[in-house]
């Protein structure tokens, strides 16, 4: 009953874009454009600090405990250093 649009459906859609955005229609086909392209870049550099998080050998990754005491030891250390 209810489907993909056919030709027909196509063109009626068109008619009615050109007749809501006229002139704009080049420019808010480009935004969307560009909006898919970033959403691809951020897509694409998840999936990259995924992979490199799971390449990553269990030894050599820190846990936030481990980088919160880090953390607070090199505040210590600095403090000594100045007083």
């Amino acid at each position: 009953m209810f489907g993909m649009p056919g030709g027909i459906e196509w063109i009626i859609i068109l008619i009615v874009a050109l007749l809501i955005f006229g002139k704009r229609l080049p420019e808010v086909m480009k935004s969307i454009g560009k909006g898919i392209v970033e959403f691809k870049k951020g897509v694409k550099g998840v999936e990259d600090e995924v992979e490199d998080a799971v390449e990553k050998k269990p030894d050599k990754i820190e846990t936030v405990e481990n980088k919160n005491e880090k953390t607070e030891t090199d505040k210590e250390h600095i403090k000594e250093m100045k007083g």
